[in-house]
């Protein structure tokens, strides 16, 4: 049977479920990775209508830019220092990511932990882009520009997300951490050599 055939189809309030278990392995891949293209294209242009990206959230996208950004900072870290480089960034995305998401949570944000990781995820896009550029610029003024934007481009970003959640007077209470967790990201982005300085 086909897997967009009606037998193997049911709608679930605006999208159609469509039964993947038989499907192909890359189909699965291309579909993740069509829906990966997707959400990072809404980080770089942020839209008012995102109310979807929240309901539809996956953790691939996330894990590869935290993988890359690993990757790229530990590139340029002291080989003393790149087994703890790469780990401290991994741990820093992920467990600030979880501490962000529990404060919203507290402050009574009616998202899950796994909605809020994957738009945090998402929105390190732009921090993950400037430390690419980073890696080819050796002022530390340039380069501090390049992460004062990325910065502003993931809080506007992750800011456009989360819109929809009614947080009322709070909400500057589940900014502030936020804001927090992306300069702790751009400050190790910042203090990180590029290749002329190796």
């Amino acid at each position: 049977m086909d897997a967009g055939s009606p037998a193997n189809t049911a709608t679930s309030g605006s999208k159609p479920y469509i039964d993947t278990l038989d499907e192909p392995v890359m189909d699965t891949m291309m579909r993740d990775l069509r829906s990966i293209a997707e959400k990072l294209k809404l980080v770089l242009v942020p839209r008012k209508d995102s109310k979807d990206v929240l309901r539809d959230w996956d953790l691939w996208g996330p894990l590869l830019l935290c993988l890359g950004l690993s990757l790229r900072l530990s590139l340029t870290a002291p080989d003393a220092q790149v087994a703890a480089v790469f780990t401290s960034i991994f741990v820093i995305i992920w467990g600030g990511a979880a501490i962000v998401t529990v404060n919203s949570k507290l402050l009574g944000a009616k998202l899950s932990i796994f909605q809020t990781i994957c738009v945090l995820g998402y929105c390190i896009f732009p921090l993950v882009l400037a430390s690419i550029v980073g890696l080819l610029v050796s002022s530390i003024l340039a380069r501090g520009i390049i992460v004062l934007g990325a910065f502003g481009w993931s809080v506007v970003a992750s800011m456009g997300f989360l819109n929809d959640v009614n947080l009322g007077n709070r909400k500057a209470l589940a900014v502030y951490p936020m804001c927090l967790f992306y300069f702790i990201i751009g400050w190790m982005i910042l203090i990180s050599r590029s290749v002329f300085e190796l």
